[in-house]
């Protein structure tokens, strides 16, 4: 893996196959965790595995390089915030796909766009103008499209997927705002060493060990898909910009499809290819405003820098 220091280069290609790289570990990430939950391991257990192997592999790939600046930290208090953002984003998730198809937490998963549109005018008190908002409720209605609650086949479960993309859009925030702060090693440790402390007190109190061979494949894979797949979208920032990187995320619903249909015999029902295509536009949509009014705050800033050099 690169260095968290390595300069940028302009391979957007590379970066792009990098980022669907990442986003089919993601994939197999969740799909891990369902199968272990289908054979009966608990969720806490699967979590802690999924973390303590991902610390062990951050540690093993930096710290010999690193030393102490691996765990040095420009805001400590937001890198346990992200840390434990992330761990209440995988709590939910995984406890959200023993229950639900891998399509309906993937497409639900995928409103973390809106849900960090609406946490940024709480919390940073950000202007979003009438388009953004607009967007932001038809993307909600895509997943009340997807669920379909009040209906039969809408599960409790759903509740814990949605906060679970309100988790990862807190995690996502605190990310930004660590940009330029710490590396992208030492978020990626921060994130592994506190959510193996958090979990390991629980770990154990109902540990089951896989039986089939196949089971301990996953068991020992869930950690390494976690930290490659998030690796992989650090080192692909490097290569593209994160404006084009965005709009490859929604990929990753097409890999999570697969998965559903292919490994749990859950394939996508006629709400899901209606509602899922209203999410992922949605999304898109906030995506393209938001580059728009970036670029229009870029111009801005240059044509005020001019103004001032001409008047010196």
């Amino acid at each position: 893996m690169s260095s968290p220091n390595a300069p940028v280069e302009e391979r957007r290609l590379f970066g792009i196959g990098l980022v669907l790289c990442a986003y089919l570990l993601l994939s197999c990430l969740d799909g891990s965790a369902k199968w272990l939950g289908l054979v009966g391991l608990p969720a806490l257990q699967i979590m802690f595995v999924r973390y303590l192997v991902h610390f062990a592999l951050v540690t093993a790939l930096w710290l010999p390089r690193e030393r102490a600046a691996l765990w040095r930290s420009g805001n400590v208090r937001l890198e346990l915030l992200r840390a434990g953002a992330l761990v209440g984003s995988t709590l939910c998730n995984f406890t959200a796909v023993r229950y639900l198809p891998l399509t309906v937490t993937g497409a639900i998963g995928f409103t973390a766009p809106m849900i960090i549109c609406v946490l940024s005018v709480l919390l940073f008190r950000e202007h979003v103008g009438w388009r953004r908002w607009t967007a932001i409720g038809v993307g909600f209605l895509g997943v009340l499209v997807i669920v379909r609650p009040g209906t039969e086949t809408f599960h409790p479960a759903t509740l814990l997927s949605l906060g679970g993309a309100v988790f990862f859009s807190v995690y996502s925030l605190c990310t930004r705002r660590l940009a330029g702060v710490d590396s992208a090693a030492t978020q990626q440790f921060f994130a592994a060493a506190a959510a193996t402390l958090v979990l390991l007190p629980f770990a154990f109190l109902t540990w089951k060990w896989p039986t089939a061979v196949t089971d301990w494949v996953v068991f020992l894979g869930i950690g390494v898909f976690g930290y490659l797949g998030h690796q992989f979208v650090t080192v692909a920032h490097r290569f593209a910009p994160a404006s084009t990187l965005a709009p490859f995320a929604y990929v990753q619903i097409i890999f999570v499809a697969l998965l559903s249909w292919q490994v749990f015999g859950q394939p996508p029902d006629a709400w899901f290819y209606l509602g899922a295509p209203i999410v992922i536009l949605s999304g898109l949509y906030i995506w393209w405003r938001e580059r728009i009014i970036g670029q229009r705050q870029a111009k801005a800033a240059l044509a005020l820098e001019k103004e001032r050099a001409n008047a010196v």
